[in-house]
């Protein structure tokens, strides 16, 4: 399963326009933007009865990935 992570084969798309990464051109992409959404909406339900911890942490697992999405970017990341 290492070996699937380690692959130097790009998992997303750069953005045509802007700054950042675009869809999904691997199935890795695919699982990991679904873990990603998993995470956040987790976090929400778990936190609903503490609305001033909610923010900060959806923030953080939304930011928390950010390396991994730049690193599998096709070309990087860049402004276009």
């Amino acid at each position: 399963m290492l070996h699937l992570l380690l692959d130097d084969r790009p998992w997303f798309r750069a953005k045509s326009r802007g700054y950042g990464t675009g869809l999904p051109i691997a199935w890795q992409g695919w699982v990991m933007m679904m873990m990603h959404i998993g995470l956040i909406t987790g976090i929400a339900v778990l936190l609903r009865d503490w609305p001033m911890m909610m923010p900060i942490a959806i923030v953080l697992a939304g930011l928390a990935p950010m390396p991994l999405y730049r690193a599998k970017t096709e070309g990087g990341w860049r402004w276009r």
